[in-house]
């Protein structure tokens, strides 16, 4: 990559920063189609977002994405949000024009698009959302448009019990459950929770509920022993690269106003991730 003074630089602000996959797709995607930015990982530390802000003004930065544990603290420092990531409540992505910064999300759509890519229809089903933080906020508002029924389970109650009453605000189809175990038989599950980033991770429900027509979603980007479980009961998997994806394909349009190459995208993203 041949970065000079007219380069164009996006960033990505977390901590833990070091696992992130997002580089790789976009600065493929920017190769591909000859575009003179660059795509930077930063971490921040939270006691230090506010100035990691201020920096993207100052350092003239064309945008960043957001990511744990800042999608929710970063509203604030922010010129102006738009409705969808206001409702949310966090944003992933943040772009700069003329030293104005908005904020977004786009994990919400992402994931919608995900789940159309494999086939997966929501209309018309029950679908349960395990964990109620800014990821589960992200998908459920969109969820809660087409689903019969949006089961929210949190160990957490009073974070699940502000989601429950945040959507029942706009929906009448969403219910917050008091036990995991009182799942029943939802067509579709998410693990919206970090439970399988790590092996010896608990599962985040009994793999006594899935049954082989199920859909069994993990926002994790990677097969997860929830989703071996699923498979070995014949139910239908879909893991977190696809939201990935589909989020970073929406972020890219934001700060580029074009239409990225997707497949590109998706075979840096999958190679990042099979390593």
């Amino acid at each position: 990559m041949d970065v000079s003074g007219k380069t164009k630089i996006i960033g990505i602000f977390g901590s833990p920063i070091e696992h992130t996959l997002s580089p790789a797709m976009h600065n493929s995607a920017f190769a591909a189609m000859g575009l003179d930015m660059c795509y930077i990982p930063f971490r921040v530390h939270p006691e230090d977002l506010p100035d990691a802000v201020k920096a993207v003004r100052g350092l003239n930065l064309t945008g960043v994405n957001v990511t744990v544990p800042h999608k929710e603290n970063v509203i604030p420092l922010l010129d102006e949000i738009d409705s969808e990531a206001s409702f949310i409540g966090a944003v992933n992505t943040v772009v700069n024009s003329d030293r104005k910064l908005k904020g977004y999300n786009t994990d919400g759509r992402g994931f919608m698009n995900s789940l159309s890519e494999a086939g997966i229809s929501v209309e018309g089903k029950d679908v349960l959302v395990i964990g109620t933080g800014g990821a589960s906020r992200a998908i459920s508002y969109y969820l809660t448009e087409q689903a019969s029924r949006l089961l929210l389970y949190d160990i957490d109650r009073p974070k699940a019990e502000k989601l429950t009453a945040d959507l029942q605000n706009i929906r009448t189809n969403v219910t917050l459950l008091e036990k995991i175990d009182a799942i029943g038989s939802p067509h579709i599950v998410i693990n919206a929770t970090p439970l399988g980033l790590k092996p010896e991770d608990p599962l985040p429900f009994d793999p006594a509920h899935i049954s082989s027509g199920m859909v069994l979603c993990d926002l994790v980007y990677k097969k997860t022993r929830l989703l071996k479980e699923a498979e070995s009961k014949g139910a239908k998997t879909i893991d977190g690269s696809g939201m990935l994806l589909w989020q970073g394909v929406l972020a890219f349009e934001l700060w580029t106003g074009e239409k990225p190459p997707v497949d590109i995208m998706r075979q840096a993203l999958l190679s990042r991730i099979r390593q």
